[in-house]
């Protein structure tokens, strides 16, 4: 079993479901509410987990019981939780999501705990023996760089998701072995746009000039584009009917983590993420990520070319 450790975000995410988004000034009125677990890291690990690996959670919540509940559903998830600490100064972390009926959504997040989490809370025996580190961008950049070190000296196989995009400092690319930014954090870190595969595939080689070993480039509906040093490709999306499309990267990334951390080629890896983020958006909630098997049963029917995936 692919041990996994990840270092990041822990927010409850506060959903109203609507008929469409509103325009700046304009209220929807009608939309039904729900309360879920959420923030990169805490998607990351649990969609690990249910994707079949061993994984540790690090990160930071208030005491609150935001914080409570969102530990809870780490350990019905079968994280280990033992790393989350938390701090009775601040809040917990929370996101304010809208979803219309398309599965687009809208989110602003009030960090909290979130950004306490310093490079003191992460020591390096919570990274030591794992086989892939996971870290997001919703916590401070100089634990994450502490952080990839860490992994980096435990042999881990270190994956970012640049999210959000913030610039970063030159030696966390070069500690970076897999970075999964989707379309609109490529075009932030590379200064250029991308809008198709052709497009992705530039800004993917001028992430790998950086020192990054592999790129995988996150297009929604029109799927992934990977590339490494002398190999690039594309995967279609899978055809569903869209529910949500919050932290459907958040499943992409992970399951691309563990699915290379178990020695898949990286096209192929790509496709297991493919499947998994597919199968997320059809339900609503972060972490409401499908099962091993799930995601397996759905690569067995191969991916259709035909979209629309979201």
């Amino acid at each position: 079993m692919v041990r996994v450790c990840v270092v990041g975000s822990l927010n409850a995410d506060l959903v109203v479901r609507v008929c469409r988004l509103p325009e700046v000034g304009e209220t929807v009125t009608g939309g039904v509410f729900h309360t879920f677990p959420g923030g990169k890291g805490a998607n990351q690990a649990v969609a690990a987990a249910r994707l079949g690996a061993q994984v540790r959670m690090v990160g930071k919540v208030g005491a609150d019981s935001f914080g409570r509940e969102l530990r809870a559903a780490l350990t019905r998830a079968g994280v280990d939780d033992g790393w989350v600490g938390v701090d009775p100064e601040v809040p917990t972390g929370v996101a304010l999501i809208g979803v219309e009926e398309s599965g687009r959504n809208l989110i602003m997040v009030a960090p909290g705990a979130n950004a306490r989490l310093r490079p003191e809370d992460v020591p390096a025996e919570c990274v030591e023996g794992s086989d892939v580190l996971l870290l997001q961008l919703e916590v401070p950049v100089p634990t994450v760089l502490h952080a990839a070190r860490l992994g980096k000296a435990a042999g881990a196989l270190v994956c970012l998701d640049p999210a959000p995009a913030v610039d970063l400092p030159d030696e966390l690319w070069r500690l970076v072995d897999v970075l999964t930014p989707n379309q609109g954090e490529a075009q932030v870190l590379t200064g250029r746009p991308v809008r198709d595969v052709h497009s992705a595939r530039a800004a993917a080689e001028a992430l790998l000039a950086r020192g990054v070993a592999w790129v995988v480039v996150k297009l929604g509906e029109q799927g992934a584009v990977y590339a490494s040093a002398g190999e690039w490709g594309h995967v279609p999306a899978l055809r569903v009917r869209v529910v949500d499309t919050t932290a459907a990267g958040d499943v992409f990334s992970a399951a691309l983590g563990v699915a290379l951390g178990e020695g898949w080629s990286l096209p192929s890896a790509v496709q297991f993420a493919t499947c998994a983020a597919g199968l997320k958006v059809t339900r609503m909630g972060a972490q409401a990520v499908p099962s091993r098997e799930e995601v397996e049963a759905a690569l067995g029917q191969g991916l259709d070319p035909s979209g629309p995936f979201w």
